[in-house]
């Protein structure tokens, strides 16, 4: 059976959000961009509640922690170095989530798009089903805003209280989920 003629399960939708290296301007010579913490909330759609937030902290290969970073996400160079690899951590999804077999959902593109490039210059498998939920999209098309707005801004017209810190994959999955939750039950 091709990955495209799975049955995914409806019941819950993983809400994923990462946290990547970055710099301040453009990245050291040699240097790339890439995924050092998966934040995943599940929710159940029948409900609309969340489940725990999870942090799953991955080790960089091919670029380090700038302080940029570091101030941005609050996460060290000490931090992520404890983590596992990137093959690991799509592994952790698949068995600990069942991604491979769930709607998945993040907000905006970007997420997806690091998970595929990555998995693409690794060789990972990729962890993910066929179905995804562009959170930032469907919110602007709910709320008829003229534009996309970013995280912060959405779960502020919202009427909810950011939830953390703003810039942890795990604390930013959880806000995403109440978002994606008020969105279900509309």
């Amino acid at each position: 059976m091709r990955d495209d003629q799975r049955v995914i399960a409806l019941d819950e939708v993983l809400v994923v959000d990462v946290e990547s290296t970055c710099w301040e301007g453009t990245p050291p010579p040699g240097e790339v961009s890439e995924i050092i913490e998966i934040g995943i909330c599940p929710v159940a759609v029948a409900s609309g509640v969340r489940g725990e937030r999870r942090s799953v902290l991955v080790r960089p290969s091919r670029s380090s922690v700038s302080p940029f970073c570091t101030e941005l996400t609050t996460l060290t160079s000490a931090q992520v170095a404890g983590g596992v690899s990137f093959a690991e951590a799509c592994a952790l999804l698949r068995k600990e989530f069942r991604s491979d077999r769930r709607v998945w959902a993040s907000y905006g593109d970007y997420d997806r798009k690091m998970f595929e490039r990555q998995c693409a210059d690794f060789g990972v498998r990729y962890p993910f089903g066929p179905r995804h939920v562009n959170v930032k999209t469907l919110f602007a098309l709910v709320h008829a805003l003229p534009r996309e707005v970013g995280m912060a801004e959405a779960v502020r017209l919202a009427g909810q209280r950011l939830d953390g810190t703003h810039h942890r994959g795990h604390d930013d999955a959880y806000n995403i989920a109440g978002l994606l939750t008020t969105l279900l039950k509309r």
